[in-house]
């Protein structure tokens, strides 16, 4: 990846990169500020290899970043902001972290857990002001970096190391189904391939004008946002946060290209009053993460005149396999078509391919494919059979090769596009002195597509209420994976062989829900 952005670089150094709150960087600029920051890196006493995270939001900080370290050699490690010191500490640990890059709003978290993280030797701080910020963080004042130091010196004669496509550049944390995050390893060439991939079956070039609403540490924004805009010189309009009205109020103004959200955002932006001609410059309208109701869809596309394509990936994938093609039939409802160089198939038990319309897992093989889990052969051993990714979905493909995702083969539960797996939420409840037995599972939502539900049974004589559960999860989980109901029941249906039977408590709420 670092090396097309240089060429992009050279060959349209005066091409608008990057816009963030009013600031703009050409291609030229932003490639000074990357290299300068590699620099920095290397004088800091990173080594390639070394494991770097990223715990940021939408920023220029986190594309300077991101390829300020690959350059560097560095295997970058995105960490989402607003997960909890725990959840943090166990990705920091877990992913051999010897460096962080992170707002000075995260300090106080860092401080929570820096103890138990002795392997971090600098933490490099996105902040306007170093004596006031190392006045306030004392005990940890011998780790700082400030990132501005880092990208306003001089460029130096450092000798970076050969990058070769199969070297890992990205470890992306996706929560296993037994609670604990995985790393999925991502190399260079994953990450190229697919950007390269999804820009070409999107025709993005430079004359695009990008919408980066979604978060940069998610591997959707990261290929289908950032890398495969940059690799074809198009300019990206870096948003820090979602707000539909600003974004619509942006889009009247800047008139942008190409939007790409969940449908979570699309839902949000569709219930805004008025804004009609908002995306009148919009070319296209890209959704994935979950599956858009066709109603949504529709109703979209008819008030804001845009055409929505709907595609499917995963982290392990880089992460896109298929999408509704540009320029050929699009069907609601389906997540399209193989993109290039990427070959789905849906198979049985047996990893036998079904034919069409019958239900199977969906598998995918390509260049974009991870080169396993970090430290995990076991789960990798599992994921990866003969060089196919096994993806974990349900789906179908019609006569025509348009692929439906029916159901996920395990319990993943996708609110506003992030994965949330019961048994991580199922393990924090049981922590909780009170509770017997726990069960969490996914319901319909207006909002987010789904929400987390969880079933209690609580212990014998056990005081216990709403209020102390949705405290004791607040803790330990990020808000997104806390449960949004909690019913307290006596016994949790089982099967006779003692399996518990999560479809009868779906059966239980909707028929609650329909009194």
């Amino acid at each position: 990846m670092i090396k097309n952005l240089q060429q992009t670089a050279m060959t349209k150094g005066e091409n608008i990169a990057l816009i963030f709150e009013g600031k703009k960087w050409t291609y030229r600029e932003l490639m000074t500020s990357i290299e300068r920051f590699a620099d920095g890196l290397v004088n800091e006493g990173f080594q390639a290899g070394d494991h770097i995270a990223l715990i940021l939001g939408n920023s220029p900080h986190f594309v300077i970043s991101f390829f300020g370290a690959l350059k560097a050699g560095l295997v970058v490690v995105p960490i989402n902001p607003t997960y909890t010191p725990s959840e943090i500490g166990y990705m920091l640990i877990t992913g051999d972290v010897k460096g962080i890059v992170a707002p000075e709003q995260l300090l106080p978290v860092y401080e929570q857990v820096y103890e138990q993280l002795p392997s971090i030797e600098r933490v490099i701080i996105c902040a306007e002001n170093e004596s006031a910020c190392r006045s306030s963080f004392k005990e940890v004042s011998d780790r700082l970096v400030f990132f501005g130091k880092l990208v306003s010196g001089a460029a130096n004669e450092n000798v970076h190391p050969s990058i070769q496509p199969d070297d890992t550049a990205v470890i992306l944390f996706t929560s296993g189904t037994t609670g604990k995050p995985k790393g999925a390893m991502l190399t260079h060439f994953n990450l190229y391939s697919n950007a390269r991939d999804v820009a070409e079956y999107l025709s993005i070039d430079k004359k695009d004008k990008v919408i980066a609403a979604l978060p940069m540490f998610h591997v959707f924004c990261l290929t289908v946002c950032m890398n495969a805009p940059l690799i074809h010189g198009a300019t990206i309009y870096v948003l820090p946060h979602f707000s539909p009205s600003e974004l619509l109020r942006m889009m009247e103004k800047e008139k942008p290209t190409l939007f790409i959200g969940v449908p979570t955002m699309y839902n949000y932006l569709y219930r805004q009053e008025g804004h009609e001609g908002a995306m009148s410059s919009v070319r296209i309208c890209i959704s994935g993460g979950a599956s858009m109701p066709v109603a949504l869809l529709h109703g979209f596309e008819k008030k804001f005149g845009v055409t929505v394509l709907e595609g499917y990936g995963l982290s392990e994938a880089s992460p896109v396999t298929a999408f509704n093609p540009l320029d050929g039939k699009r069907k609601p409802g389906s997540v399209g078509t193989d993109i290039m160089n990427v070959k789905n198939k849906i198979v049985n038990e047996l990893g036998e391919e079904v034919g069409p319309n019958e239900v199977g897992e969906l598998i995918a093989k390509g260049p974009n494919i991870m080169k396993g889990y970090y430290q995990m052969p076991e789960d990798t051993e599992a994921a990866l059979r003969d060089g196919w990714l096994y993806t974990g979905d349900l789906a179908r493909r019609d006569e025509e090769g348009y692929i439906y995702i029916v159901d996920r083969k395990k319990d993943m539960i996708l609110v506003g596009g992030y994965n949330v797996y019961p048994r991580e939420v199922e393990e924090v409840l049981y922590q909780h002195e009170a509770v017997a037995e726990a069960v969490v599972i996914g319901v319909p939502d207006p909002n987010t597509g789904e929400a987390v539900v969880c079933y209690i049974s609580p212990k014998k004589h056990a005081h216990i209420n709403q209020e102390d559960i949705i405290t004791h999860c607040s803790r330990y989980l990020a808000k997104y994976k806390q449960p949004q109901t909690i019913h307290f029941i006596d016994d949790i249906p089982k099967n006779t062989t003692g399996k518990i039977l999560r479809r009868a408590l779906r059966e239980k709420y909707q028929a609650e829900e329909s009194k």
